[in-house]
Order: C-alpha cells, then sequence, then structure tokens
C-alpha cells in the first residue's frame, strides 16, 4: 500500500510508503536496507505513465522504520495509506514470507527470504500495490523474469538457481535474485487510473491491518 503523489514541478510521480518492521527479527539495519532494496528496484526501470495531458516518471519512495515492539493498537487504528506493517521472525509457518491479500499494508518475512535476495521485499510489495503472480509461470524464452514470478517458475537456463539442470528439477527454476521490475510490471499498476485528490495524492491500495503475533515452531 502507498500514496501516489503527482510533482507538478518534478513531472514525477511519486510513491511513498513508509514501512514498520516489527518482530523478533527486526533490526534498523535490516529495515533501512529493505527500503532500500524496494526502492531501487521500482525505481530502476524509470518508467513514465500519462496522467490526462503530462508524462510523468514514475518513482519511488520507500522508509523503513524498526519498532519492534509495535503496539497492536498503531497498526489496527492507522489510516495513514503511506503505512504499512511487517512483521519479520527467523521462523515462519508454510517456510515462506506473505502479504494479507493483494493491495493490503500488512504481512509476515521470514528472515532467511529477505537475506537470500534483496527481491524478495520488492516481490511482496508488488502484492501490497495489487499485483499477483503472473497466470503462466513457464516464461521459458522470454528473457529477464519480472519482479512478481514466485519461486518454482521455469525460466531460461541463466536464470536457474543451476544453469545447468534440466528444467522443473532440483536447480532447474527461477533463482529470485534474477527478478527485475520491468516496465510491464509498472504497467500492471494501472496508475494512470488513480484519482487524484486536489493535492496530487491518490491512495494505491487498502488497509488490512492484521497484526501477526510470532508463529512458533
Amino acid at each position: 500500500m502507498g500514496e501516489a503523489e503527482l510533482n507538478q514541478s518534478s513531472r514525477e510521480l511519486i510513491l511513498h510508503a513508509t514501512i514498520f518492521f516489527y518482530g523478533d527479527a527486526a533490526t534498523n539495519a535490516l529495515a533501512k536496507q529493505i527500503a532500500s532494496d524496494i526502492s531501487m528496484h521500482w525505481s530502476e526501470p524509470r518508467g513514465t505513465v500519462q496522467i490526462r495531458d503530462r508524462s510523468y516518471t514514475i518513482r519511488f519512495e520507500i522508509e523503513g522504520i524498526c519498532e519492534p515492539g509495535l503496539d497492536p493498537e498503531e497498526l489496527w487504528y492507522n489510516d495513514n495509506p503511506r503505512f504499512n506493517f511487517f512483521r519479520i521472525e527467523e521462523f515462519a509457518a508454510g517456510d515462506i514470507s506473505f502479504v494479507d491479500g493483494l493491495g493490503s499494508n500488512t504481512g509476515y518475512f521470514k528472515l532467511a527470504n529477505l537475506l537470500q535476495t534483496s527481491t524478495t521485499a520488492a516481490h511482496e510489495f508488488g502484492h501490497t500495490l495489487g499485483l499477483d503472480h503472473p497466470a503462466v509461470l513457464d516464461i521459458r524464452g522470454k528473457g529477464i523474469p519480472g519482479i512478481m514470478y514466485p519461486r518454482g517458475t521455469l525460466c531460461d537456463p541463466q536464470f536457474q538457481y543451476d544453469p545447468n539442470a534440466k528444467a522443473g528439477q532440483v536447480g532447474g527454476t527461477l533463482d529470485p535474485k534474477y527478478r527485475k521490475v520491468l516496465a510491464s510490471d509498472l504497467d500492471a499498476l494501472r496508475l494512470h487510473r488513480l484519482s487524484f485528490n486536489e493535492n496530487g495524492l491518490a491512495t494505491v491500495g487498502t488497509f488490512s491491518s492484521i497484526y501477526h503475533k510470532k508463529h512458533i515452531a
């Protein structure tokens, strides 16, 4: 979830989001790194969007704040569209990171997923903006995988965990570190359809407002 701002002077559409990280594995350094990773990946394409009769460059400004002992009420009663809340723990049920639905502002991160590759948080952030996994998960012959392709996707050998492995076998699926935010991912956000208010602001996503307790192994 986030808030889009039309900046007329810089001719930019800036997507603002602040992510609060809580849980035993949340740290200041990790919060800053995750925010930086998301900003880098989603701003990298330098995409543009046409709003009415003007073209705007798309840029993401993401802030990460560590709040290990987050008060659940701070999350439940939040009405700021820029605020997202994610618990970070070493253990996660199902052994995966997740968000609470497409376009949500809450979720749960497994620490190892975040440490494995910088695209994990960027991928999950895409879900908070309303993007789902693509329907077709065999993209052999189509080049660089977009950011929303999940683990298990069949891809060209150079993007596999093991480029010498047979497709679909051990090592023969997408290594998430090769995912990139593509222009097509920005197009999928459909930012041109947002309804901006008189201050040039629009909400992207909705409030899920779910506080997660720590999963126990």
